[in-house]
This record gives structure tokens, sequence and C-alpha cells, in this order.
């Protein structure tokens, strides 16, 4: 039996689960006509595109705290990325920036260990700055995207474009169902799985 992964590895792993899954959704969303993308429908965000839009603009800010904190620099002004609610009008426009930040988790991710786990994170609120760990605010960024994935999901359930598989993890035997995607990502089971 092999050796249990760190802590540090397993974040990398769900960075890339992350992208895997918002690669699937997007490219459903993107079957869909801008008024179809737009329309507003029931969920916490009154449409896909608002709600793609906050995943998006809340990975920013997190990744940029992250990124700071693990650099030693002052965080500044994340809060700005909350500046325009939706930032992004089209589903084109939101998945290219998405697959980028997806990169940025990724690369944030791989360069992990356990002990810059312990690095503090301080997170710029209205209140102020409050410190927080790596474990918590990493772990809180992949629900809060698992969370609001699966509002997209519910909602593209409601147009004629079938939502995408999202719930299936990386277990050995699905390999070859991911493969495409994987491919399309540039990724590969040995890297990642190492």
């Amino acid at each position: 039996m092999s050796p249990a992964p760190s802590l540090a590895r397993h974040f990398a792993v769900e960075a890339h689960n992350n992208a895997w899954a918002n690669h699937r959704l997007l490219n459903a969303c993107g079957e869909l006509t801008q008024e179809e993308f737009a329309a507003k429908r029931t969920s916490f965000f009154p449409s896909i595109k608002a709600t793609l839009n906050h995943i998006l603009v809340v990975d920013l800010y997190y990744i940029e705290v992250v990124e700071k904190s693990l650099a030693g620099v002052a965080t500044g002004d994340a809060r700005r990325h909350f500046a325009v609610e939706e930032p992004y009008d089209t589903c084109a426009d939101i998945s290219r920036e998405q697959r980028a930040c997806d990169r940025r988790l990724i690369a944030l991710c791989e360069s992990l260990d356990d002990a810059r786990m312990g690095v503090a994170v301080l997170l710029p609120r209205r209140e102020g700055v409050v410190r927080d760990t790596m474990q918590r605010i990493l772990a809180h960024l992949f629900q809060h995207q698992i969370h609001h994935r699966g509002q997209v999901h519910a909602m593209l359930a409601g147009t004629r474009v079938k939502p995408p598989q999202l719930d299936d993890f990386y277990c050995a035997n699905d390999a070859p169902m991911r493969a495409p995607d994987f491919k399309a990502l540039g990724f590969t089971e040995e890297a990642i799985w190492r």
C-alpha cells in the first residue's frame, strides 16, 4: 500500500478536479445563446451568467489573497474584485478568464508543501484584515466552487442543453471517461496522481 498523500498534495489534486469540473460546465454553458445564458432563472443568483461571474470573482479574490500571503506581501485592495458584480458579459469571456484563474489555482496548490500549509492567510474584509489558515481558505474556496457549480448545473437543467456529469471524481476506473477533457486541459493522470 502506498503512503498517504500529504495535505498539500490533496489540495493540488482538488485544484485539478476543480478545473476539470469548470471545463465541463463551461463547455455546456457555451452551447447556450446569449439570451439563454443571461435569462432570469430561479437560484441564489438570478442567472447562469450572474452565478458564473460570482464564482470567478470570488476565485480571483481568494487566489490573490493566498498568493500574496505566501509571498509575504501586503494584500492591498483585493476587495476591488467585487467592485463590478458581473464583470464579464459572455460565456466565452467567463470561460477564458475562469480557465486562466484555474491555472493560477493549480500552480498555487502545486507550489505548496505541508510546511507552507502553515502560512497565515490575511484576508481583507469590510471590518479589516482577518487572519486565517491556508487549509481553511483552500477548503472554503473549493466548497464555494462546488456549491455554485451545482446551482449552475440545476439552472442548466431547465434549458435545452443537457447538464454535464460533474459528480464523478477521480476513481481509477473512470479514467477513460475523463480522457478527452484531460487532453483538452493538458492534464495527465500521472501528473495529478504522481
